[in-house]
Formats: C-alpha cells, sequence, structure tokens
C-alpha cells in the first residue's frame, strides 16, 4: 500500500523516529499506526539487546536538588558517543529522568527503570531512545541524597557532578564551594574517620611494599607505611583537602572561616571521565 508523507510525519511526531524507520514501521504495518510503534519498539529492545556488551563512556550528568535543598538525586544516562549526547533529543531525556528521579526518590537504578514518565515506563523511553540513535544507552549511575541542606554542582561540560549534605544551614556561596571541590577533587570520604576500612588497608598494602622496595629497614616499614596513609587522607578526604580556591588553608579551615558549627554528613559524585 502507498505510504503518504503525511503518515509518516505523523508517526514520527508520535515517537520520534526517524523518518525512514517511521517509513519503513508503517510499510510492514501496512499502514497500521497501532502496530508501527510497536514495531518502532521492538526494534529499539533488539538495537539495545545487540549493543549490551558496548561501553557507555559518554553522555549527561546530572544533579538536582529539590526547591527546599533538603532532597537531591545525582543521575548519569550514559551512551557510546558524544556526539549523540550533546544532541537536544538525548539531553532532554536524560533531564526528564533526573526530574522524574527527584520527585519520586526511587530506591535504587532499577526501581528509577520502572518509574513512568507521561504513561511510559523510563526504561522504554530508553529504548526507545537506542532505537532511534542505534548506540547502546543506559542509567550509569542513581544516587541521592537527604539532609538539613544540600547544596549541588554540575560542571558546564555535562560530565561531572555532586551533591553534598551538610548538618546545618550555609551560605550559598559557601556550599557550591564545597559542591566545586568534591567535583574537581573527588575526595573519598568527608574525613579520616570515615574513610573506608578497605582503602585504608589498600594504602597500607601499597606504603609497605613500597618501602621493601626501596629498601627501607623492617622495623621502619610500618611507620613508613602509615606515613603514607596519613598524606593519602591529606590528599583524599573532603576536609583535609587543600581549598580549590585557597591552597594556603583546608577545606575544613575554610568551613570553621564560614561557620565553626557547620558540618559536611556525606557527598556523592559522578564523573564520565573517571
Amino acid at each position: 500500500m502507498e505510504i503518504k508523507a503525511s503518515d509518516v510525519a505523523k508517526l514520527r511526531q508520535m515517537t520520534g523516529s526517524g523518518m525512514m524507520d517511521c517509513k519503513n514501521a508503517l510499510v510492514e504495518a501496512n499502514g497500521d499506526f497501532t502496530r508501527a510503534q510497536e514495531i518502532i519498539r521492538e526494534k529499539g529492545k533488539l538495537v539495545a539487546s545487540k549493543r549490551a556488551d558496548r561501553e557507555t563512556k559518554e553522555g549527561a550528568v546530572i544533579a538536582k536538588i529539590s526547591a527546599d535543598a533538603t532532597k537531591g538525586i545525582l543521575v548519569c544516562l550514559g551512551c557510546e558517543t558524544d556526539f549523540v549526547a550533546k544532541t537536544e533529543e538525548f539531553q532532554a531525556l536524560a533531564k526528564k529522568i533526573a526530574e522524574a528521579a527527584l520527585t519520586s526518590l526511587p530506591a535504587d537504578a532499577e526501581a528509577l527503570l520502572n518509574l513512568n514518565v507521561d504513561g511510559t515506563a523510563i526504561a522504554e523511553l530508553i529504548s526507545q531512545q537506542t532505537g532511534k540513535t542505534g548506540e547502546k544507552h543506559q542509567v550509569a549511575c542513581y544516587d541521592k541524597l537527604e539532609g538539613a541542606l544540600l547544596t549541588h554542582y554540575n560542571h558546564m561540560n555535562g560530565k561531572v557532578s555532586s551533591l553534598v549534605a551538610f548538618g546545618k544551614t550555609l551560605t550559598a556561596e559557601a556550599g557550591k564551594d564545597i559542591a566545586m571541590q568534591v567535583a574537581a577533587m573527588n575526595p573519598v570520604s568527608v574525613s579520616k574517620d570515615d574513610c573506608p576500612k578497605e582503602v585504608q588497608e589498600r594504602e597500607l598494602k601499597i606504603g609497605r611494599e613500597q618501602a621493601k622496595l626501596d629498601g627501607k629497614p623492617e622495623n621502619m616499614i610500618e611507620k613508613i607505611a602509615m606515613g603514607k596513609l596519613n598524606r593519602f587522607f591529606k590528599d583524599s578526604t573532603l576536609l583535609s583537602q587543600d581549598f580549590i580556591k585557597d591552597s594556603k588553608i583546608t577545606v575544613g579551615d575554610y568551613l570553621k572561616n564560614v561557620d565553626k558549627d557547620v558540618t559536611v554528613t556525606s557527598f556523592k559524585r559522578f564523573s564520565l571521565n573517571d
């Protein structure tokens, strides 16, 4: 049967798929719009299945916080190429997912995928987008935070974002400064007190092995390893790091100058470049 250009345009408006994909779907469906939409969805799932083993090294990372700044989410919609990541449709989908996540605060990434947006599950929306671009798409990261005050930072390149929770309110400038610090310096924990034990053991092991390779006396190895661990705490825990806007002070010192009672309770960070 003849497929009119107006029918192709109508299906394209309904699905957002390319003109040829819409025309082929209408031909296969003998002009049945419902069946044509199903064919396009099936194509998206097929493409997703074929590209399941591909890596999603590009995408859009978004942090958002609620109007009262007590809740926040961090989401990354991943894809294969920077070209697709920069398209208007991809960016719009990433923002739609982030908004849905902030509204519902799902427990985990699986729950996020099951959320409905305008009557369609997020997993289905991602599948549809996969069918349009021919690239693997996935939720590469999902995290949430709650606290007395949250701040966030989204880098202009769209590839790294952070969320920070504080124990009390503080100035907007100071909150943004700490969120930028987390995004830029990628700390492992707030302080050495909450640094994961497995991370500490790993750094001690590295310190011991390096001391042995350097030929240090056996009775000095543990002391040297502890010294390296303390250096690691200085460089890699948030409050002990040099403040990015003034390397003469630590982040902890900066916060004390802002408000001696303010505390960082937790943070989240994700980067496509790590």
